[in-house]
């Protein structure tokens, strides 16, 4: 063994634990817990920051409501070419699931979204396109009520997602924008006849030819926004407006969206479908007893 100087401790090789308190041979002591380093702790935390910065698509299924987030911080929740690719496919999936009922989209954090990723357009625009109007078509054709909660920004491809759901919920203080116009870029024909059957021809020009941006206010007046709630209050007024859809006939629902977004060729298809519900007889019955009544038909085969 080493010799040691006065006041001096001896101390093993590296990998090296004492035995015993180093005073007699066997068996070993564990080794004391030591706490991580600063620089593993700042390694954990960072590759943590990285992982939330990652653009992605998140859900959640609770009490009828699926929830979908967009999820982008670095970037304002702008939609990267994967992440509208990924929506049509999620949707499909929510959309076989007898538990969703409701559909909710909004964005991470304090912003909706800000529209297509722009350094996606650079190699491929009309990929990126055709991509984003895919995903449009699949959020309006999903057979179930959708909502979107707007906070902060609303902007060219995320006005086209609002614009594809059923109903428009913003938070005072949210600004609405459609923006080809700034990027030289065309804008849809099927996003373009969204707009205007939400806004009308003048507003659908307004906006399309300036690419400016207008606040919850006149979005409401112009019916881009079905309701404006006060700042902090958007979460709560949209789950609480998705519990009482998830109570109502699916059946109805059904059908109305059809009929509303211009199907005038199912009249027989639904009164059939009404035939072979229950639906009209429990709600029937329900009102005529005083109680809440029990659905049961689904849209999921």
């Amino acid at each position: 063994m080493p010799r040691t100087g006065p006041g001096e401790e001896h101390r093993p090789p590296f990998g090296e634990h004492p035995v015993n308190g180093g005073n007699r041979p066997g068996r070993a002591s564990p080794p004391r817990a030591r706490a991580p380093a600063p620089s593993s702790i700042v390694g954990a935390r960072t590759a943590d920051s990285i992982r939330r910065m990652e653009p992605q698509l998140t859900h959640t299924v609770a009490d009828g409501v699926a929830t979908v987030v967009i999820d982008h911080p670095a970037k304002r929740n702008a939609m990267t070419a994967a992440m509208w690719a990924a929506l049509p496919p999620l949707l499909d999936v929510l959309a076989a699931g007898p538990d969703v009922r409701v559909l909710v989209l909004t964005g991470a954090g304090g912003t909706f979204c800000s529209g297509a990723d722009i350094s996606t357009l650079r190699g491929s625009p009309e990929r990126a396109q055709r991509l984003a109007v895919a995903a449009e078509e699949a959020l309006a054709a999903f057979p179930r009520p959708t909502l979107a909660a707007v906070r902060g920004h609303c902007v060219g491809g995320g006005c086209q997602l609002a614009a594809a759901c059923d109903l428009r919920f913003a938070e005072e203080g949210a600004l609405f924008g459609v923006t080809p116009a700034k990027l030289g870029i065309v804008y849809p024909a099927s996003s373009t006849r969204r707009l205007t059957s939400l806004v009308g021809p003048a507003t659908a020009k307004y906006l399309l030819f300036s690419g400016e941006l207008i606040d919850a206010a006149r979005a409401l007046r112009t019916g881009l926004a079905d309701e404006v709630v006060p700042a902090g209050g958007l979460d709560g007024r949209v789950a609480e407006f998705a519990r009482i859809l998830a109570t109502r006939s699916q059946l109805t629902q059904a059908a109305a969206k059809e009929f509303v977004d211009g199907r005038t060729d199912r009249d027989a298809y639904w009164a059939a479908r009404a035939r072979e519900s229950d639906d009209t007889a429990e709600g029937v019955a329900a009102f005529l007893e005083r109680r809440a009544p029990r659905f049961t038909w689904t849209t999921t085969p």
